[in-house]
């Protein structure tokens, strides 16, 4: 089968995993591209948003129409790292004959709901990251290695901050993405109601394996990227790196440590799956434009002057990706005297 073949079958099978999920979760549309997005290109995200918006309904509905094992971890204060990657326990398999014998953790699924991660201590929090960058566990020295697909869904609170441990920045980075969840609009609202409120709640059912699922990470890696394209995205994280002598002038003036080499290759990952969910078969500069505030947005760490005057890494990025002319200056250059 040619790429373009590829592409129609991988792109139709990822169309209809989001019609599976759109059927329980009215609107959140970019919600919901930006976590099948972060998925093919086995990522991880974290949702930030206020309680009752669906982040948990959407990640069960994600793990129903995938057949995969879904887990959810509740974060508190006094959860230990053994509560989410297990522990050895003893057993008596034969009379006066005991052994220790490992209980598998929640973190042993393939979809996991990390609820209200900044709740717990940085020690567990660590258990969990761990798992979610090396994709295996050890306990007692033994190396206990977790089922592909695996993927992690983080959820925070940005308003009720007491009690919290706010994730380190070397952490929030292990996150491909990180989604902002707003509030429904007035119509998605009704239709919510009417869907929730009812006799009847319809169980989404399995379109796609987990297996089938693999085949897809893999092949979105094999979607070409090209030079351009590979410019384009070094020269956006740059753009906000203040050091860099590519800063753009927003960044010199309230960054203080911009996107590292992880964002940008979160960003060139990002925009090949991107293109592949839109059936394409090379990445564009759009592509990149699309994802680059979910890619970068947690990136980005403001000096004084940018948390004083409250300035968001969204309207940073923003303002950096509208500065960045598509192509290097030289070869515009080039190109306009040919």
């Amino acid at each position: 089968m040619d790429i373009e073949a590829k592409i129609k079958e991988f792109s139709g099978k990822i169309a209809a995993l989001k019609a599976e999920v759109s059927k329980v979760i009215v609107g959140q549309e970019e919600v919901i591209d930006r976590v099948l997005t972060a998925m093919l290109c086995n990522g991880h995200v974290l949702l930030e948003g206020v309680p009752g918006l669906g982040k948990t309904l959407l990640v069960r509905t994600l793990a129903q129409s995938l057949a995969l094992k879904f887990s959810r971890i509740q974060f508190t204060p006094d959860l230990m790292p053994a509560d989410i990657v297990g522990t050895n326990i003893i057993v008596e398999e034969e009379p006066g004959h005991r052994k220790f014998r490992f209980q598998p953790g929640p973190v042993f699924g393939n979809v996991i709901l990390a609820d209200e991660i900044n709740r717990a201590t940085p020690k567990t929090q660590s258990a969990l990251l761990e798992a979610m960058q090396e994709q295996r566990v050890t306990v007692a020295g033994q190396t206990h290695t977790l089922s592909a697909p695996f993927f992690v869904l983080a959820t925070q609170n940005p308003i009720e901050m007491e009690g919290t441990y706010p994730l380190p920045e070397a952490q929030l980075d292990r996150f491909l993405f990180k989604v902002l969840v707003v509030p429904s609009r007035r119509q998605e609202l009704v239709d919510v109601l009417k869907r929730t409120t009812g006799g009847e709640n319809y169980e989404p059912k399995p379109v796609l394996t987990g297996a089938e699922l693999v085949e897809i990470q893999k092949f979105a890696r094999e979607i070409p990227l090209g030079e351009h394209v590979s410019d384009y995205v070094a020269r956006i994280v740059l753009g906000t790196n203040p050091a860099s002598a590519e800063a753009r002038d927003i960044a010199k003036k309230y960054v203080r440590y911009g996107a590292s080499p992880r964002g940008a290759q979160a960003l060139a990952l990002a925009a090949k799956a991107h293109a592949l969910a839109d059936g394409r078969v090379q990445v564009g500069i759009a592509d990149v434009k699309a994802v680059a505030l979910p890619s970068l947005r947690h990136r980005l760490i403001l000096n004084f002057e940018g948390e004083a005057e409250g300035i968001s890494p969204d309207s940073i990025i923003k303002q950096v990706v509208d500065e960045t002319p598509e192509r290097p200056v030289e070869v515009a250059k080039l190109a306009a005297k040919s």
